[in-house]
């Protein structure tokens, strides 16, 4: 199993909190590696450091290394980078404009103009977004005029129009109704044949559907990582199972 990015000795946070502490996993390539924890644990910054958002926040730090395909994210171009690493967060975040200029966005900030161009890319992201059918008769309606799971799907086709090879979701379901979430989790499930995705999310029975593998956080430390089924059905830290079994959290 090849490994997409290493994460070493992260540690990070904001002036003198430490958010993370000394955080050491690898994410393998094409899994779905969902990250697990209260409020507070440091799940959001973990994904954040993973496409160098953190470092934005006014007071925010960082230490220790980030690998993707073995070379330091650190030292590249953020811009190159959340290329290759897409975002997906937990409001859905359309710009306010049409469906296609919301997909259209980063291929032109990119230097695509051709419209044939353009048009395929729009069509293939909405198609692996599974909102095409859906969509593709009013593709210059404003895109807040759809429904909210419609909204997150098509951020997720913003995500995949640059053709990204990390996706990271900072729990993309906990705002809409329960059909939406199963849509948007079969599209997880979908996505991993050709993208890395690391989800965060609250929701235990999601995590255990759709995680490869699952990483619980507490109080900015890793306690365990490891195949979903083995987290959930056999944890090796007593934390682990308390959190799982709804004692605290």
């Amino acid at each position: 199993m090849n490994n997409k990015m290493q994460i070493l000795n992260l540690t990070a946070g904001f002036g003198d909190t430490k958010v993370l502490k000394n955080v050491t996993m690898d994410i393998p390539e094409n899994k779905v590696v969902t990250i697990i924890g209260p409020s507070g644990c440091g799940k959001s910054t973990f994904v954040r450091c993973l496409d160098r958002l953190h470092e934005v926040i006014r007071g925010a730090w960082i230490k220790g290394k980030v690998l993707l395909d073995d070379s330091d994210i650190y030292m590249d171009d953020p811009i190159e980078l959340r290329r290759r690493v897409g975002m997906v967060f937990q409001m859905p975040n359309p710009f306010p404009k049409s469906i296609y200029d919301n997909v259209a966005f980063g291929p032109k900030l990119n230097g695509i103009r051709n419209k044939k161009s353009l048009d395929k890319i729009v069509e293939e992201s909405l198609k692996k977004a599974a909102l095409w059918n859906g969509v593709n008769d009013r593709l210059k309606k404003n895109a807040l005029s759809l429904s909210g799971g419609q909204q997150q799907r098509l951020c997720i086709a913003r995500a995949l129009a640059v053709e990204p090879e990390v996706i990271l979701m900072d729990e993309p379901t906990s705002s809409l109704d329960p059909v939406a979430s199963a849509k948007i989790e079969d599209l997880i499930l979908d996505l991993k044949k050709r993208y890395t995705v690391v989800i965060v999310t609250h929701n235990m029975q999601q995590a255990a559907r759709i995680g490869d593998f699952t990483a619980f956080f507490l109080l900015g430390k890793l306690i365990e990582y490891g195949e979903t089924a083995q987290i959930f059905e056999n944890p090796k830290d007593k934390k682990t199972e308390d959190y799982i079994t709804g004692r605290f959290g």
